[in-house]
C-alpha cells in the first residue's frame, strides 16, 4: 500500500462523487459517462490492490438524487445493481435459469404505490433506502394513472423519462442548457409547478413490479404471480406501458450474444426513442432471484446491468463550429472522418463554452479522442494532443450581432448567446409553427432542419423557406439527407403554395392569435380587407363584415396596403376597437393583430411571402343545423372522434361555436369523465352548465 495509491483513491473518491451529485440532481454534466465508468473501474481495482476502502466510496453506495421535500422510507430497498461489460459475466450470472433482458433506461427511478384501487404515493429513489415523496407531481407525469382495477397493495419501479425528441423541442423551445434527457429529468423533478413539470413531456415506464398482495391465479397456474414475465404482463393488462423486454428460456453465449444484439441494433438504429444506458437482465423466478446476499449496495441476484464497450477512434479537430439555436450558440467538433460503430463519423457537439474548457479544446490540429455514447450520440472523450486555444466568437454566426458569455448561478456553466433579438436562430419556434400542420403544412421540415437552414443562412424569414429549391444540390448532399428527401421536400414546400387563409393567418405566428381566432376573424372579413384595416386610422371598423358565401373557395388577391401607422396599441386604442365586435375576438386580440400588421417589417415579410403563396378561402357554410345557436367547451380524451378537432369541426359544420373556457354563455361542456374534478367540471357545475358524454352529445345532436 502506497501514499500515492490512496491519494489517487481519494481524488477518484472525491471527483466520482461531485459528478454523480451533478448526475443525479438536474445539474451541469462533470464527466461523460465514459469517463465515469473509467474511474469507477480504476478506483474498484485500487480497492482490490491495497484491501482499503475509503468512506463515501461510491462503489459501496447507492448514487443518490438529493431532491428536497418530504422524505419517506422504502417499503422495500431500492439497491443498485452489479455491471458488467462482458457477454461471459452475463451468462456465468445467468447459471441456465430462464432470463430477461430489459432496457436500462436512463432517467430516474420512481417508486410509485397503490392502495385500494387509488395511487397512494411516488417516491425518488434517493439512496435506495430513504427517497423524496413527490406524489404530488403524479399529474404532470405520463404513465402513472390515477386509479386502477385492482383493490389490494401493489409497488411499482419505474424509470422517469424523457425523449429524445421531447428533449430536443424543450431545448429550442425554452433556451435552457441542459446536457441530455436524463440531466432535464433529474432537474425537472425538483420543480414546485405542476404545469411546469407538464411542459417537459417526462414518461413513466415501469421496469419491475415490486410487490403485489394476494395477487389473481395465472391462466395456468393457481399460486399467486411468480414469474418476473407474469408480473409484466399483469401491470401491461392493467394499463401500464412497461418496459421493452425479451425472454431467454436457455441463456448460453450465444442466446445471450443473439439477444444483446436485438437491442443493439434498435439503438444503433434509432428505433428505441428514449435514453439508454445499457441493459438489464433478471431471473424470470422471482423467488429465486429474492435468495442472493446483498454486496456493497446491491443484491446478489436482482439483476446484472449490462454496459457497452464504447468504441473510441483517434482523429485531428478541423475546426470548432458555432451552431446557433433559440437560445444558446452551441460550439461543435468537426474533426477528420472516422469509423465508428459501422458508421462515418465526422462531429461532436461539444455543449458549452465550459465543457470546451473541461476537455482542454484547442485550435484545428488538436488531437481528439472520439466515441458514440450508448453507440449512438457521437462525443469528443478527451484531448490527447493539444495544439493553440480555440476562441469563442464575438458574432452571431447568424446575424453577425455581437455576442456574450453567461454564466449559469447554478452550475456555472458557461454559455455563449446572440444579444439580438430578432436573430432568426431566436425564431426557430416561430419558423416550427410556419411549416407545422396547423400552418402552411410543409412536410419533411424538422425543428432540427429548419435549423440547419437558419445556420447555413438560407432562411431568415418566411418568403425564404419557397426559395429553398436553390440549394436542393447542396440539400441533397447534406449528411442526413440526400437527393429523394431533398425532392420531397421541395415538393411538399410546393405544394404549401396553394394554402387557406386561416392556416397562413396561423402560420404568422401572430400573438393571441390561435387557429380559432384566424377563423373568427375570416369569417366576418376577407383576408385583404383584415390586413387593410389593420392601417385604417378610424375606430370603427370601415368595411362592413362579409357573410361567408356558399360558392367554391376563392382566392385572395395577392397585395395589400403597406401599413403607414407606427406599430403600438394598447387594449382602449382605436387599434383595439378595430375587431373587437366579432365573437370571440375582443379588444386584446384585436390591439394584437393590428399591431402585427402595422409593424413596417412585419408588413414587409407578409408581402414578399404573399406574392409566392395562392391563398384560397374554403367555404365554411354549415352543412346542417343540428347544433345552431349553442356554444360548446370539449376537455379530456374523445373515443368516437379522431381528436377534439375533429369533434369541432362536426359542431361547426352544424351551426354551433365550441369556446375554449367555461362561461355563462356556454350550452354544454364535452367531457367523457362526468364525475371528474377538474376545472372545467367544477366550473360547468357552478354555472349550471349541463356535462355531455361523447355518447350524450351523438345521441343529441347527430342525425339518426
Amino acid at each position: 500500500m502506497t501514499d500515492d495509491r490512496i491519494q489517487r483513491m481519494q481524488q477518484l473518491v472525491r471527483e466520482l462523487n461531485e459528478a454523480s451529485d451533478a448526475y443525479y440532481n438536474g445539474q451541469a454534466e462533470r464527466m461523460t459517462d465514459y469517463e465515469w465508468d473509467a474511474r469507477f473501474d480504476e478506483l474498484r481495482q485500487l480497492e482490490q490492490l491495497t484491501g482499503t476502502t475509503l468512506p463515501d466510496s461510491p462503489t459501496q453506495k447507492v448514487s443518490e438524487d438529493t431532491i428536497s421535500g418530504q422524505k419517506e422510507e422504502h417499503e422495500f430497498a431500492a439497491l443498485s445493481l452489479a455491471k458488467t461489460k462482458q457477454v461471459a459475466d452475463l451468462v456465468k450470472w445467468a447459471e441456465q435459469r430462464p432470463i430477461w433482458l430489459s432496457w436500462k433506461l436512463d432517467g430516474l427511478t420512481l417508486v410509485v404505490t397503490y392502495d385500494g384501487g387509488r395511487l397512494s404515493k411516488v417516491v425518488t429513489r434517493g439512496n435506495g433506502h430513504i427517497g423524496t415523496n413527490i406524489t404530488h407531481l403524479a399529474s404532470a407525469i405520463a404513465g402513472i394513472p390515477k386509479t386502477i382495477n385492482y383493490s389490494g397493495h401493489l409497488v411499482i419501479r419505474g424509470e422517469a423519462v424523457i425523449s429524445y425528441e421531447d428533449f430536443d423541442r424543450f431545448l429550442m423551445e425554452s433556451g435552457e442548457d441542459y446536457a441530455n434527457p436524463r440531466n432535464l429529468a433529474s432537474g425537472s423533478l425538483t420543480l414546485k409547478d405542476v404545469d411546469e413539470v407538464r411542459q417537459r413531456h417526462i414518461q413513466w415506464i415501469p421496469f419491475t413490479l415490486v410487490y403485489i398482495d394476494t395477487p389473481p391465479p395465472t391462466l395456468f397456474d393457481e399460486s399467486p404471480l411468480k414469474s418476473w414475465g407474469q408480473r409484466m404482463a399483469w401491470l401491461d393488462d392493467h394499463g401500464f406501458r412497461t418496459v421493452e423486454r425479451l425472454f431467454l428460456e436457455h441463456p448460453t453465449t450465444a442466446t445471450v450474444e443473439d439477444g444483446l444484439a436485438v437491442f443493439t441494433q434498435k439503438v444503433t438504429s434509432r428505433q428505441n426513442p428514449f435514453p439508454v444506458d445499457g441493459l438489464v437482465i433478471c431471473y424470470d423466478d422471482t423467488d429465486y432471484a429474492q435468495t442472493g446476499s446483498v454486496t456493497g449496495h446491491h443484491a446478489t441476484r436482482a439483476g446484472m446491468a449490462f454496459k457497452w464497450q464504447d468504441e473510441s477512434a483517434d482523429t485531428v479537430l478541423k475546426e470548432v463550429e458555432w451552431s446557433c439555436a433559440a437560445s444558446t450558440i452551441s460550439p461543435v467538433a468537426i474533426f477528420q472522418p472516422v469509423e465508428l460503430e459501422g458508421t462515418t463519423v465526422k462531429r461532436a457537439s461539444l455543449c458549452n463554452i465550459s465543457e470546451c474548457e473541461r476537455l482542454g479544446i484547442g485550435a484545428p490540429g488538436t488531437r481528439l479522442s472520439v466515441i458514440k455514447a450508448n453507440k449512438i450520440i457521437p462525443k469528443v472523450i478527451k484531448v490527447t494532443e493539444r495544439v493553440g486555444t480555440f476562441t469563442v466568437p464575438d458574432q452571431c454566426p447568424v446575424c453577425h450581432a455581437p455576442t456574450v458569455i453567461k454564466v449559469s448561478d447554478i452550475s456555472g456553466t458557461k454559455t455563449l448567446h446572440c444579444t439580438n433579438a430578432d436573430c432568426p436562430a431566436k425564431q426557430l419556434r416561430k419558423f416550427a409553427r410556419f411549416v407545422s400542420k396547423e400552418g402552411m403544412n410543409i412536410d419533411g421540415i424538422s425543428e432540427q432542419t429548419l435549423a440547419k437552414f437558419i445556420n447555413l443562412g438560407w432562411v431568415s424569414e418566411y418568403a425564404d423557406i419557397y426559395e429553398l429549391r436553390s440549394h436542393i444540390r447542396e440539400l441533397s448532399l447534406m449528411e442526413g439527407f440526400g437527393e429523394k428527401s431533398a425532392s420531397n421536400i421541395m415538393r411538399s414546400i410546393d405544394k404549401s403554395r396553394t394554402v387557406e387563409a386561416h392556416r397562413l393567418l396561423y402560420a404568422l405566428n401572430i400573438p393571441l392569435c390561435g387557429l380559432d381566432v384566424c377563423k373568427r376573424l375570416l369569417a366576418a372579413y376577407p383576408l385583404a380587407d383584415l390586413v387593410s384595416m389593420t392601417t385604417a386610422p378610424s375606430i370603427a371598423p370601415t368595411i362592413a363584415p362579409t357573410t361567408p358565401t356558399a360558392s367554391p373557395a376563392s382566392t385572395t388577391p395577392a397585395g395589400s396596403p403597406a401599413a403607414t401607422t407606427p406599430a403600438g396599441s394598447p387594449a382602449g386604442s382605436p387599434a383595439a376597437e378595430v375587431f373587437a365586435h366579432i365573437d370571440g375576438i375582443g379588444p386584446e386580440k384585436s390591439a394584437s393583430f393590428v399591431r402585427w400588421f402595422r409593424d413596417d417589417r412585419n408588413m414587409q415579410r407578409y408581402q414578399r411571402l404573399l406574392a409566392k403563396l395562392e391563398v384560397t378561402t374554403p367555404d365554411v357554410t354549415p352543412s346542417g343545423s343540428l347544433c345552431e345557436g349553442l356554444t360548446f367547451v370539449i376537455t379530456g380524451d374523445v373515443h368516437h372522434y379522431k381528436n377534439r378537432n375533429e369533434l369541432k369541426a362536426y359542431i361547426e359544420s352544424q351551426g354551433g361555436k365550441v369556446s375554449s373556457a367555461v362561461s355563462g354563455s356556454t350550452s354544454f361542456l364535452i367531457n367523457n369523465d362526468i364525475t371528474s374534478t377538474s376545472g372545467k367540471n367544477k366550473k360547468a357545475q357552478q354555472l349550471g352548465v349541463p356535462i355531455l358524454s361523447e355518447d350524450d352529445f351523438l345521441a343529441r345532436y347527430t342525425a339518426p
